[in-house]
C-alpha cells in the first residue's frame, strides 16, 4: 500500500477514543527492546489519556493517520517547550508500520512548526533503537544536550527519569538548526 493511500489530518473530536489503543498497540514493538531501552512491562503500560489527547487536539497539536479504511492507525502529538515546538509522541500501530506513515505524519509537523513560527522542532527519544534516534536521523534531526535548549527541556529530561525511563539510553534531538 502506497503512502498516498493514507490520509494526514488534524485530529477531530471523533477520534479522539482510539489514540489510547493505537499507543498502546505501537509501543508493543518495544517488548522485543527492553534490555536496549531500560524499559519494563510497566512502563510500556503507561499510555496518554483521552484527556491529554483532547487538550493537544484543541490546540491544533495533533494529527491523526488514516488507512485507506478510515480506521485510526497512528498519530503525532507536539507540546511546546521552550518556544520551540516539541514532538511529544509519534506512534503508528505495527501493521501500517515501514510504509511511510510515521515519516508523513514528521514531515507534516515540521512543516506546520515552520508555517506557525518555530525555529525547531525537538524530541526526546531512544539512541539505539532502530526506529527511533535513527530514523529521526535520517530525517535531518540531530542529537542536541538538552542544557542547549533551555529549562523546559531539562525538565522533560527529569520527568521522563521520575517515570522510569533511562535517560542515558535516550537523547534530545532539534531539527531546524544545527545541533548545539
Amino acid at each position: 500500500m502506497s503512502i498516498d493511500a493514507y490520509v494526514i489530518r488534524l485530529a477531530e473530536p471523533g477520534d479522539i477514543a482510539v489514540l489510547p489503543l493505537v499507543e498502546k498497540q505501537a509501543v508493543c514493538l518495544f517488548q522485543q527492546w527492553l534490555a536496549e531501552t531500560g524499559l519494563t512491562p510497566a512502563i510500556l503500560e503507561q499510555v496518554s489519556t483521552v484527556e491529554e489527547f483532547e487538550e493537544a487536539r484543541q490546540r491544533g497539536h495533533l494529527w491523526i493517520a488514516l488507512a485507506p479504511d478510515a480506521e485510526v492507525v497512528g498519530f503525532a502529538l507536539v507540546i511546546i517547550l521552550d518556544r520551540l515546538a516539541h514532538l511529544d509522541e509519534l506512534d503508528v500501530v505495527p501493521e501500517h508500520g515501514r510504509k511511510g506513515v510515521g515519516s508523513k505524519l514528521l514531515e507534516i509537523v515540521c512543516r506546520w512548526a515552520r508555517v506557525a513560527g518555530y525555529s525547531k522542532v525537538t524530541l526526546s527519544t531512544f539512541r539505539h533503537v532502530p526506529w527511533n534516534a535513527p530514523f529521526y536521523e535520517s530525517k535531518g534531526f540531530r542529537a542536541v544536550d538538552p542544557e542547549h535548549l533551555g529549562p523546559q527541556h531539562v525538565e522533560l529530561v527529569a520527568a521522563e527519569r521520575a517515570r522510569g525511563l533511562r535517560t542515558d539510553l535516550r537523547v534530545i534531538m532539534e531539527y531546524g538548526a544545527k545541533a548545539g
